[in-house]
C-alpha cells in the first residue's frame, strides 16, 4: 500500500545566505492522510480514580461525570474498567467490553470520597485487568489523583515500567495543587507513549476524559519512526518534539550526521510536528539536496507493518538581500514557543538550586516570549509568578505545576487549525 502518512518539511527561512555557515531551523511534519480516514483503532481503557477524602465535592462529582461521558466516546468493539483507589483499591468494573453501558455508569456513580491515597496497587491491578484486552488493541490506563501518594512511589515507578515494558500507556493526570508533579511525570514517561497533565479545575475533567479517549481512537498509525540522514557539511544540533506537546525526543544517533527518532503514535488530524536545529557550513548560490528524511510505520488496524514515506530536504542559498528577509511566520513561532518553554524549564531548576534572581530573569523573559505569541492567559498566570517570586522568594504549588505542564503546549487540540495541518 502507501500514501497512509504524508511527510513534509518547512524552513525558517525559505533562501539562506550563500558562502556563510548558519543556523537554520525545519519544521518537519507527520499526518496521516485521507486514505486512513475511516480506520480507528479498538481501544482498552482502564480508569484509575482516587477516591480520597480530599476529592469531596466538586473532584468527586467530576470524576464521576467525566468517566461517564467518556464511556459515551467508547465503540462496543472497545473495552474499559476502572479502580476506584484510596488507602486501598477495589476493581469498581471489571476489565470487559463496552455493552452494558447504563449499568456501568451506575457502579461508577456510586463513588464516594472517604480515607487516604495509595496509587501502586491500584495501577497493579489496573495493569492486570487490562492485560486481559484483545491483541491489537490500544491499551490506555488513565490515573488520576489529587494528592501524594502514602510510602509507595517506588512501587509506582516500578509499575509504570511495567506498562512500559508491556506497550501500555499511562496518562496520569493531577487536580488540584497537592499532588507530586515529579512522581505523576515519571509515571507517564516510564509507560509506552504516555504523559502527565495538570488539571486546575475540576469541571475540566469531562473535556479531558473524552479527548484522551477519542485521541486513542484516533491513533491509528503505530511505532513511527524518523531517520534523518544529512549530507557531508550538515549537523544536527537538536530535535524536539513541538505537536502535540514540546518534548525532547528520544533519538539514537546513526553517526554524526544521521539520527533515528522514536515517535510511536500519529493520530488522525493531527500528526506529530518536529522542529530540528541544524548547522549548514557555507555553500555558494543554488540550490541543493542536503538530507533525506524516512518515516517507517505500521497501521494494525489495516493490516499494515514496516510502511515508509521519504522526502528530500532542499535548501536554497542566494546573495539578494531582499529575498533573505522573507521568513516563515509558523515556523519562527513554534521556535519561539520552543524557547519560552526551554526558558521556564530552566527556570524551575534554579529555583531548585536556590537561585531566584536567576530564574527571576528567565521567567521574566519567557513572559515576554508569550506576550508575542499572543498567549496572553499563559502570560499572565506565569507574571503573577514572577511577582510572587520576587516578593516571596519562592513560586506557588499551582505556579510550579502550570509552568511544568503548561508550557509544553504548543497547540491546544481546540485550537488547531485543520486546514493548516491537512497534507
Amino acid at each position: 500500500m502507501g500514501g497512509e502518512v504524508a511527510l513534509r518539511s518547512s524552513l525558517g527561512r525559505p533562501q539562506l545566505v550563500a558562502n556563510t555557515q548558519q543556523v537554520v531551523y525545519l519544521l518537519i511534519e507527520l499526518m496521516p492522510t485521507a486514505v486512513v480516514a475511516q480506520v480507528q483503532m479498538p481501544v482498552a481503557v482502564m480508569f484509575v480514580l482516587d477516591h480520597s477524602g480530599s476529592m469531596d465535592g466538586a473532584k468527586i462529582k467530576a470524576v464521576r461525570d467525566a468517566t461517564s461521558i467518556a464511556l459515551d466516546v467508547l465503540q462496543p468493539e472497545d473495552s474499559i474498567g476502572v479502580i476506584a483507589f484510596n488507602h486501598q483499591h477495589s476493581v469498581l468494573v471489571p476489565h470487559q467490553p463496552v455493552k452494558n453501558v447504563q449499568q456501568i455508569k451506575a457502579k461508577i456513580s456510586q463513588l464516594k470520597a472517604d480515607g487516604g491515597t495509595h496509587i501502586g496497587t491500584a495501577l497493579a491491578a489496573a495493569l492486570k485487568e487490562i492485560g486481559q484486552a484483545r491483541a491489537g488493541m490500544l491499551r490506555r490506563v488513565i490515573l488520576l489523583t489529587d494528592g501524594e501518594t502514602a510510602d509507595d512511589e517506588d512501587e509506582c515507578l516500578r509499575q509504570a515500567d511495567k506498562a512500559g515494558q508491556s506497550d501500555i500507556s499511562i496518562m496520569a493526570l493531577g487536580v488540584g495543587d497537592d499532588w507530586n508533579a515529579t512522581l505523576l511525570h515519571e509515571i507517564g514517561n516510564r509507560s509506552a507513549n504516555g504523559k502527565a497533565d495538570y488539571i486546575n479545575e475540576p469541571a475540566k475533567l469531562l473535556e479531558y476524559f473524552k479527548t484522551s479517549i477519542q485521541s486513542a481512537q484516533a491513533a491509528v498509525v503505530q511505532n513511527a519512526m524518523l531517520t534523518m540522514r544529512m549530507t557531508p557539511g550538515i549537523a544536527l544540533r537538536a530535535a524536539w518534539q513541538v505537536i502535540p506537546l514540546i518534548a525532547n525526543l528520544p533519538s539514537r544517533p546513526l553517526d554524526d550526521r544521521s539520527l533515528t527518532i522514536s515517535l510511536g503514535e500519529l493520530e488522525k488530524g493531527q500528526g506529530q510536528t518536529l522542529l530540528v536545529e541544524l548547522t549548514v557550513a557555507a555553500k555558494p548560490v543554488g540550490t541543493f539536496r542536503i538530507g533525506q528524511l524516512d518515516l517507517q510505520y505500521d497501521i494494525p488496524a489495516a493490516h499494515l507493518q514496516a510502511e515508509h514515506v521519504r522526502a528530500d530536504v532542499l535548501l536554497t542559498f542566494t546573495d539578494q538581500a531582499a529575498a533573505l528577509q522573507a521568513v516563515d511566520p509558523r515556523v519562527m513561532n513554534i521556535a519561539e514557543k520552543v524557547s519560552a518553554h526551554k526558558l521556564q524549564t530552566r527556570a524551575l531548576q534554579d529555583i531548585e538550586a536556590g537561585n531566584i534572581a536567576g530564574a527571576t530573569q528567565k521567567l521574566q523573559s519567557a513572559v515576554t516570549r508569550l506576550l508575542n505569541q499572543g498567549e496572553a492567559d499563559l502570560a499572565q498566570s506565569l507574571q503573577q509568578e514572577v511577582d510572587h517570586l520576587q516578593q516571596q522568594g519562592q513560586m506557588t504549588a499551582a505556579g510550579q505545576k502550570t509552568i511544568k505542564f503548561s508550557s509544553r503546549k504548543t497547540v491546544r487540540l481546540s485550537d488547531l487549525d485543520p486546514s493548516k495541518l491537512k497534507p
